[in-house]
């Protein structure tokens, strides 16, 4: 676990997501602004269980507020083969450094696994955040209807040894 001070001014947590976590990250990517409109289909049934947090390695950013620790953001790093599978940022605390911060943990853990790259396959309206916290781009997932009937960015993070 890790506390870091963050640009939202409350001290963040950074910790290994839990069975009871899996609620609150389901309802975080189905509530996904990014996901509205033509993207809304891609996320309705879409469900981050228990058992996903088990297999996975998935981290949540936690901030306190009046009711207990509230998540801001999480993502998920599956190590076989090396991707980074999910990383949502509540929409209320977007652009205040908390996807850069997961980001930035995600590449620690990945260099402590010793892996060297990891994939991601981008959400179009996330193309811009990825460039900007180091991801190459490396290609195009192309659309796989009915579950993804668009085109996607792929990128990969190296990740230098550390």
């Amino acid at each position: 676990m890790s506390a870091r001070t963050s640009p939202t001014s409350q001290p963040i947590t950074l910790r290994r997501a839990v069975a009871r976590d899996a609620k609150r990250l389901t309802r975080l990517v189905r509530g996904s602004g990014a996901y509205q409109g033509k993207y809304a289909a891609a996320v309705a049934g879409y469900r981050v269980g228990p058992d996903y947090i088990e297999a996975h390695r998935v981290f949540v950013a936690v901030g306190a507020d009046e009711h207990g620790d509230r998540v801001l953001g999480f993502y998920s790093l599956v190590l076989a083969p090396p991707e980074l599978d999910l990383l949502f940022v509540a929409d209320a605390v977007q652009g205040r450094g908390i996807g850069r911060l997961l980001v930035a943990h995600m590449r620690s853990e990945a260099r402590a696994a010793g892996i060297d790259r990891i994939k991601v396959v981008s959400h179009l309206p996330a193309e811009d955040f990825y460039h900007r916290v180091g991801a190459v781009r490396t290609g195009t997932a192309f659309a796989n209807p009915p579950a993804v009937p668009w085109d996607r960015p792929a990128f990969e993070f190296r990740i230098p040894p550390g």
